[in-house]
C-alpha cells in the first residue's frame, strides 16, 4: 500500500502513541487545582492582613486624636481627679452614654469638655472596633517575654500617660491583649 505521495505506508501492530492518557490528564488537573486552591488561600490571607492593617491605622488615628484632645484641655489634665484617666471602656459593656454636647458654640468647662472628648472616643471604639477596649492610664510597663502587652497599668505618678487599644480579631472569642500602645508625649502636666 502506498500513500498519495507514493511512499509506502507503515502499519504498526500496536496502538498509535499520539495524545495524552487519562491518568496524565487527571494528574495535570490535580496540579492545577492545587495551584488554584493555594492562590485562593493566599488571597484570603491578604484580605485579612489588609483589614488588620486598616484597623491598626484607624486605632492609631483614634489614639492620636485623643492625645490631641487631651493636650488641648490642660486644665482637665491638671486636675487631681483627671477625667481622662478614668477611661477604661470595653465595647462589650454596651454603648456609651452621651454627655452634654461641647462644640465650638457651647460654653463648657474643662471637665465637661473632657467628658465629651471621652464619649466621642468611646463611640468610635464601639462603632469601629469589634469587641473593642480602650484604656488611658499611667504605665511604664513593658511587654512580657512573649511580647504581649498587659491591660493593667502602673499607677505611679512618674509613669507616662498611655493609650491602650485592643479589639477582637477574626476568629477570637474575646478581646485579647492591647494591639496598640501609644505614649502620650506632652499630655502629662
Amino acid at each position: 500500500m502506498r500513500s498519495l505521495s507514493g511512499s509506502p505506508l507503515r502499519v504498526h501492530a500496536g496502538f498509535a502513541h499520539s495524545g495524552f492518557t487519562l491518568v496524565e490528564v487527571l494528574v495535570a488537573l490535580f496540579v492545577v487545582a492545587l495551584g488554584i486552591a493555594g492562590a485562593a488561600a493566599l488571597q484570603t490571607l491578604a484580605v485579612r492582613a489588609a483589614r488588620d492593617a486598616a484597623r491598626l491605622s484607624d486605632g492609631t488615628r483614634l489614639a492620636r486624636s485623643l492625645a490631641e484632645r487631651m493636650r488641648a484641655n490642660p486644665r482637665a489634665l491638671a486636675q487631681p481627679d483627671n477625667p481622662y484617666l478614668h477611661l477604661d471602656y470595653d465595647a462589650g459593656s454596651g454603648a456609651p452614654t452621651a454627655p452634654a454636647l461641647c462644640y465650638a458654640d457651647t460654653n463648657c468647662d474643662a471637665e465637661a469638655l473632657a467628658r465629651f472628648d471621652v464619649f466621642e472616643v468611646l463611640d468610635a471604639v464601639s462603632a469601629g472596633f469589634p469587641g473593642g477596649r480602650i484604656r488611658v492610664c499611667r504605665d511604664a510597663g513593658e511587654p512580657d517575654a512573649t511580647g504581649v502587652l498587659p491591660w493593667t497599668c502602673d499607677v505611679e505618678d512618674g509613669a507616662p500617660l498611655v493609650v491602650k487599644l485592643g479589639w477582637r480579631a477574626q476568629g477570637d472569642s474575646e478581646t485579647g491583649a492591647p494591639k496598640l500602645l501609644m505614649p502620650l508625649a506632652g499630655a502629662a502636666p
